[in-house]
């Protein structure tokens, strides 16, 4: 298992683990470990990316972590466990969010959750039917609103028949602070917020920076097809996915969209 930096040299999991803790523990250094914690807030924020990184699903990822980092995380507590301290530690995640430019660029991506023809058996499910890149798919969306940089600055999902106007608020949310660049999707017949740019294809070909991430999320990360059923496990996913992909973008400082290099 190997890992490149910013040195090109390859570095072990473990190696790597490390490296990340550190940058994970600088961002929350003002957390405090509870007393009955068999786990600091640092330790648990880095497990959570490490997951994003393998692109597994919560079962195999806890297998490959208890076989190839028992000795970094020796408290590491049972499975159900960690799962419950990622979601009640997924608001963490914000802090790793980037701040708005003057310009900035949203899109929704599409998450599969579950085979057509096993929708509806299920009142309690989020996943519904909708169109994401024109196609059917039984799932959600993630709304992604990223900053000229192609830092992630604020996230929001929803169900998968759920139209994009629905997060016209958030995009209204930096009014003073952002123009933001989105396709025909996000265009509401009761109006627009002030600062959001509607885009006819083939214009502003800025908008493409959001494709190359989502492109990573797709190719590398393996979010295109995930097993989540209730929208908290979702959630708690995207939060540390967010934490993750700003992360590995400025690991030397310098923004760079080298996700392939960090792929555990």
């Amino acid at each position: 298992m190997t890992k490149h930096t910013e040195t090109a040299q390859p570095l072990s999991a473990q190696d790597f683990t490390l490296a990340l803790f550190c940058r994970v523990d600088d961002e929350l250094k003002e957390a405090k470990k509870p007393a009955l914690a068999r786990l600091h807030r640092s330790e648990v924020v880095t497990v959570g990316v490490l997951q994003v990184l393998r692109g597994q699903g919560w079962r195999a990822f806890y297998r490959w972590l208890s076989k190839e980092l028992k000795s970094l995380f020796p408290h590491l507590p049972e499975q159900s466990r960690l799962f419950r301290l990622w979601r009640k530690y997924q608001h963490l995640g914000k802090r790793f969010l980037a701040q708005p430019t003057a310009l900035g660029v949203c899109d929704t991506f599409g998450i599969e959750l579950m085979h057509p023809r096993r929708e509806g058996r299920c009142e309690w499910h989020m996943d519904r039917k909708g169109k994401s890149n024109g196609r059917c798919i039984v799932g959600a969306k993630w709304f992604v609103l990223i900053n000229q940089q192609g830092l992630i600055v604020r996230i929001g999902c929803c169900s998968a028949n759920c139209h994009a106007t629905l997060f016209g608020c958030v995009i209204e949310s930096f009014e003073e602070k952002m123009i933001v660049l989105a396709d025909k999707g996000f265009h509401a017949q009761q109006g627009d917020p002030m600062n959001l740019k509607i885009c006819e294809k083939g214009q502003w070909n800025e908008r493409m920076l959001i494709e190359t991430l989502f492109s990573a999320c797709e190719g590398v990360f393996n979010m295109k097809k995930m097993d989540y059923r209730l929208k908290h496990s979702l959630q708690t996913r995207l939060h540390y996915t967010a934490a993750a992909l700003n992360l590995c973008m400025n690991w030397t400082g310098k923004v760079r969209f080298n996700f392939a290099d960090f792929k555990l």
